[in-house]
């Protein structure tokens, strides 16, 4: 048993990639949903609410960027006043934007990076942890392979993402005491639309004139201990259920890889 029937979960960016099956994996435990995303995934947030109540459970949606304090206070305070409580935050909002070398980035780049990946964690939690109750809680940040490591032309989001691990390692120790747990889970490149674009294919494959997803995923699967070029989103869902679940109930302040080796094999 994972601990969670009942219980009620938020997951920012709910609406397209990982974070739909966030929301789907924690109905499938018996757990209710507060799924927010932007605007412009307002349809995407209308399926997934469609997606949990088809399991059985309870599904409240709200319209919040994740780098606006105000905007994500509110949609989590009106979630859990509708859906009384609040035991799990999943920070899973986060942005990859274009890249240069460091000198040559442009500063709304780097700014909107952090404001959302960084920024917009802080928010997530700063909005959710208050409703947490006496019997304490869990709360997953979301970073990335780039958390652990560097890679060229990333500073925006390999800083973000870094940073990330300090914010959790912080909470971790200011909310042990109330019996929330606080980790990091660092997925390598996942089958989304993050990876899974023409933009990707061609930064992958420069040699070629129009590369596909499978001229892509031979340099990904080169770069991994394992035979696959990319995790799928419910292996990134099925880590972040199990850290907030009874199944990691003492399992705090930790980064927990999900990248089929990758970050093994190149550091």
């Amino acid at each position: 048993m994972t601990g969670l029937l009942d219980k009620v979960v938020v997951v920012t960016g709910a609406g397209k990639g990982t974070g739909r099956v966030h929301c789907q994996r924690f109905a499938d435990e018996g757990a209710d949903v507060i799924a927010l995303d932007v605007a412009l995934h307002a349809d995407e947030l209308a399926s997934i609410a469609t997606e949990v109540e088809s399991r059985g459970r309870r599904c409240v949606t709200g319209v919040a960027d994740v780098s606006d304090l105000a905007d994500v206070t509110s949609a989590i305070d009106s979630g859990v006043a509708t859906l009384g409580r609040l035991d799990v935050i999943i920070a899973n909002a986060g942005v990859h934007l274009p890249g240069a070398p460091s000198w040559e980035l442009d500063p709304q780049v780097w700014q909107r990076t952090l404001d959302i990946n960084l920024s917009g964690a802080w928010h997530t939690v700063r909005a959710g942890v208050p409703h947490i109750g006496a019997d304490g809680g869990s709360v997953v940040l979301i970073s990335s392979t780039n958390g652990l490591r560097g890679t060229a032309n990333t500073a925006h989001y390999t800083a973000s993402k870094h940073a990330v691990v300090g914010l959790a390692r912080t909470l971790a120790n200011e909310l042990g005491p109330r019996g929330i747990r606080v980790n990091t889970v660092h997925p390598g490149p996942v089958a989304t639309p993050m990876v899974l674009n023409e933009a990707m294919y061609r930064k992958l494959r420069p040699d070629l004139a129009n590369p596909t997803a499978a001229d892509a995923a031979e340099v990904l699967q080169a770069r991994n201990l394992l035979p696959v070029p990319w995790v799928e989103p419910v292996d990134i869902a099925n880590a972040v259920v199990f850290l907030a679940s009874d199944q990691g109930r003492y399992i705090t302040g930790t980064q927990l890889v999900v990248d089929a080796g990758l970050t093994q094999k190149t550091t």
